[in-house]
């Protein structure tokens, strides 16, 4: 069974910064991995935008959201805190996926750079588009130095981008280098871009809970 993927970045410009880490990580970070099916809890900041934070979640698989655990702490079963907080952010991205490329990897250890891409892509040029992302692009990019890890994940719920990449690097620098712009860039690439819709990029480095 392919591994699932739980994402949710949002922008948390309107809250108090101090406060929002400590939610995340004194109560939600710390409530999800009590779920069983929960393998790992990631945190990431914008490296733009310092104001936006992804968290990411590897699951045994999706349906583990469905699970009475994750359900009696999950949506409208959000504690008091909970509820205040995600009522006041922005939310950029909830994303829910079943792993495509590799099928059953997690997180790897020691990523301190993160990149997000989400996004659809028009109907008739989707089965192009997962072609040239299998069979060119994950594996261009994954060979670049510095890449961890390269994975794709396919979502099914109506009014969200359908897929997404995220790719872990030892440097936040990685999306930057000659190397990463070259692997990028094919004819393939170039003739697909025109057909990406509602794309989402985020540039991140890993979060350090402040001492």
């Amino acid at each position: 069974m392919a591994k699932g993927i739980l994402i949710a970045a949002m922008d948390f410009s309107t809250v108090a910064e101090d406060e929002f880490h400590d939610w995340y990580d004194l109560e939600h970070v710390p409530e999800r991995l009590r779920v069983p099916g929960f393998n790992n809890a990631e945190r990431w900041i914008g490296i733009q935008n310092p104001k936006v934070s992804v968290a990411t979640y590897d699951l045994d698989s999706l349906g583990v959201l469905k699970s009475p655990p994750y359900l009696a702490v999950a949506h409208d079963k959000g504690s008091p805190w909970s509820m205040r907080l995600t009522s006041r952010v922005k939310r950029l991205i909830r994303y829910e996926g079943d792993q495509i490329v590799p099928g059953g990897a997690t997180a790897p250890a020691g990523a301190t750079g993160m990149l997000m891409i989400a996004m659809n892509v028009a109907p008739e040029h989707e089965a192009d588009f997962n072609d040239w992302y299998n069979k060119e692009h994950i594996p261009a990019l994954s060979a670049v130095p510095g890449t961890l890890s390269a994975r794709r994940f396919q979502g099914n719920i109506a009014g969200t981008r359908r897929y997404v990449a995220l790719y872990h690097f030892n440097s936040p620098d990685v999306p930057s280098t000659d190397a990463w712009k070259k692997g990028a860039a094919s004819p393939w690439t170039e003739r697909l871009r025109p057909h990406f819709r509602d794309f989402l990029r985020i540039d991140c480095r890993r979060y350090s809970r402040a001492k």
